[in-house]
């Protein structure tokens, strides 16, 4: 029998679309940047009354450094207000920050204050898990090469040294703006996860689109390679 559960515990987006949102309105990509960080906040005050563990966004991949220079002073400078803006938030809504990539390659400003922000909210019982130069394909193989040096390379011993080793098991996986790959993002985690495409572009993501992601799941049986 397939294993059906009521919630997804452990949710994770890539997010997609807010370059193309900007653009139908005209409007710079840093503008939709800035909705998409917005997106962000709104869904983060969510997570509680949704009954979801862990949240894990896809905020900066480590193939993002391609893009244009403006465009990635202008994604930095967000996170920067982000994390100042939102950790006192974060604090009192429960909410503990992990980061999961080669996080501390970034500016030595943002490194340091995202070390704090994990100082100040290591007490909380739901998880943002938020990847930062993150490549699924570089986890892997890190996680692989400390596997080796064990001694013992298995999928155990694999998955003991992923960036994700503390967080939950994947239970679903949601791409907005109607793109149908996975980007190099959670390849090892999303091997059962259940997995969800939507037309939605990210600034326009609401904690009601999620909602609808969560009961489309609760729909599906799962089955992890089962009859």
């Amino acid at each position: 029998m397939g294993n059906s559960p009521a919630q997804a515990k452990h949710v994770a987006i890539i997010m997609d679309g807010n370059g193309r949102w900007a653009k139908r309105r005209a409007l710079p990509r840093a503008m939709g940047h800035k909705r998409g960080v917005e997106a962000v906040r709104k869904l983060v005050r969510s997570v509680g009354s949704l009954g979801i563990d862990c949240l894990t966004l896809y905020a900066f991949s480590s193939e993002n450094w391609k893009r244009p220079d403006e465009e990635v002073d202008d994604l930095m400078n967000l996170m920067r207000k982000f994390i100042k803006s939102d950790l006192p938030e974060f604090i009192a809504n429960d909410v503990r920050l992990k980061i999961i990539g080669d996080w501390q390659g970034l500016a030595p400003d943002i490194v340091a204050m995202l070390e704090d922000a994990l100082e100040q909210t290591s007490g909380g019982s739901r998880i943002l898990a938020v990847a930062l130069n993150y490549g699924a394909q570089q986890e892997i193989a890190r996680a692989a090469a400390k596997a080796a040096a064990i001694g013992e390379v298995t999928d155990k011993s694999i998955a003991a040294h992923l960036d994700t080793n503390d967080l939950p098991p994947l239970d679903l996986l949601i791409r907005t703006s109607g793109e149908v790959r996975l980007s190099n993002f959670l390849l090892w985690q999303a091997a059962y996860a259940e997995m969800l495409f939507v037309d939605t572009l990210w600034p326009d993501f609401t904690p009601e689109h999620l909602q609808q992601a969560l009961d489309a799941f609760a729909d599906r049986e799962r089955r992890f390679g089962g009859r």
